[in-house]
């Protein structure tokens, strides 16, 4: 084996072993959790807004500020300049949340293009401001049939992707006509009681995460990158 004190592909001096002391965060934030909830249909009865309706409902009463996301007259992603309104809406919202909740129907054994052009429009960067990066997320979905998790599934794999913290609880809601009344509210149901485990637990890691997520996504790769090259060493 090679001499482990020699690394001839690292920059030593950007590297940055775990700090304990960093993840104490010498001030915390007091505002309300700021969380966002997307969903996926554009259904007049849309079961997945309803249930993202309740669980915006939870999260107030829990003392969280929420804002819940129209998908109406989003266009297609990249048919349109990024300036335009509904996507300037989106992009702002999600630079305004710290936790967000992703509600997506399962619809031939996936995600809503509904849903899928919501992320869509949300990109990693823009300049030096990661709109998702560091968010913690719960995901959820509704189902017109027997118990699936492909849509949640599907979710969590977008959610890594857009190197957000995504909590280990999340909702299934199977047979969502017959969990809501006319009105929209859920009914009581082992369902419901699942969606309050969910938005308990988000808020929960909202509170850990949000003073911390600078520290915890910080990366080698990045501090490479935006270090001048003429300074970079090798050690």
């Amino acid at each position: 084996m090679d001499d482990v004190s020699e690394f001839p592909a690292l920059h030593r001096e950007l590297l940055a072993p775990p700090d304990p002391a960093r993840l104490e965060p010498g001030s915390r934030v007091t505002h309300k959790p700021r969380v966002l909830l997307l969903y996926g249909s554009l259904r007049q009865r849309s079961y997945s807004r309803f249930l993202t309706e309740e669980a915006a409902r939870l999260l107030t009463l829990m003392g969280a500020e929420t804002r819940i996301y129209d998908p109406r007259e989003l266009p297609v992603a990249n048919s349109v300049p990024a300036d335009h309104p509904k996507v300037q809406e989106l992009r702002a919202l999600s630079i305004w949340s710290e936790a967000q909740v992703w509600c997506s129907p399962e619809t031939h054994g996936a995600i809503t293009g509904v849903m899928k052009n919501q992320i869509d429009w949300i990109p990693l960067e823009m300049g030096a401001v990661r709109p998702t990066q560091g968010r913690v997320l719960a995901v959820m979905q509704v189902s017109g049939g027997s118990q699936s998790f492909n849509a949640v599934n599907t979710l969590r794999l977008l959610g890594r992707w857009m190197r957000m913290f995504t909590i280990p609880n999340q909702s299934s809601v199977t047979k969502a006509y017959e969990q809501f009344d006319e009105a929209g509210r859920m009914l009581p149901s082992p369902y419901y009681d699942r969606l309050v485990d969910v938005m308990e637990e988000l808020l929960r890691f909202t509170w850990l995460l949000r003073d911390r997520a600078d520290y915890l996504v910080d990366r080698y790769s990045e501090r490479k990158a935006a270090a001048p090259s003429d300074t970079l060493v090798r050690i």
